[in-house]
């Protein structure tokens, strides 16, 4: 499945987006230290060829599509998706993110988080969409404000990372917002 964001980029499932080759190209953006340090720890860090390939063998096959490399012509530069659930909460889900830090700053990461959401509201029938944003990643929370999430408040020190308290904010869209 693939997802065109325009200018050269597209969302790709794993199955796709991971082929031959791409992984040498890929790893080292997301062993990037400045890149992990606003993503949750179940995101591996020092993130090694054995991660890479787990995660992309994990995330093939899989109906519906929850997870996305995000590709250039070159293979995958980052990636995007839903934690679903299945419980009382499956109507929503939890969006993440990253993207290699040569390619930071280009609306690449706005075009995908919009293009993720209009997945999510029109595929796969959410209803609530939220992302998490540590506190000091502006430039994150910018990217979802510009997709039309709204704030709706800050967890004081909700998340423990490098073993320190952090504050973050918590940001959502509702399916009769977008659009």
């Amino acid at each position: 499945m693939q997802i065109d964001l325009g200018n050269g980029y597209s969302l790709q499932d794993w199955e796709t987006a991971w082929r031959d080759g791409d992984q040498d190209r890929m790893i080292p953006l997301a062993d990037d230290y400045e890149v992990w340090k606003n993503l949750s720890d179940s995101f591996s860090h020092p993130y090694t060829r054995a991660y890479a390939e787990a995660w992309a063998a994990l995330h093939t096959g899989v109906t519906p599509v929850v997870d996305f490399g995000i590709c250039d012509d070159a293979g995958p530069i980052g990636g995007i998706g839903f934690q679903t659930f299945t419980d009382e909460a499956r109507h929503a889900a939890a969006l993440g993110y990253w993207l290699g830090r040569p390619f930071w700053g280009r609306g690449i990461m706005s075009s995908a988080v919009k293009a993720m959401t209009a997945y999510g509201f029109e595929t796969l029938g959410l209803v609530r969409i939220y992302a998490r944003v540590y506190k000091g990643n502006d430039a994150s929370a910018r990217v979802l404000e510009k997709a039309g999430y709204k704030m709706e408040g800050m967890l004081r020190k909700a998340t423990l990372k490098e073993g320190v308290p952090i504050d973050h904010y918590l940001y959502a869209m509702l399916r009769e917002e977008w659009g």
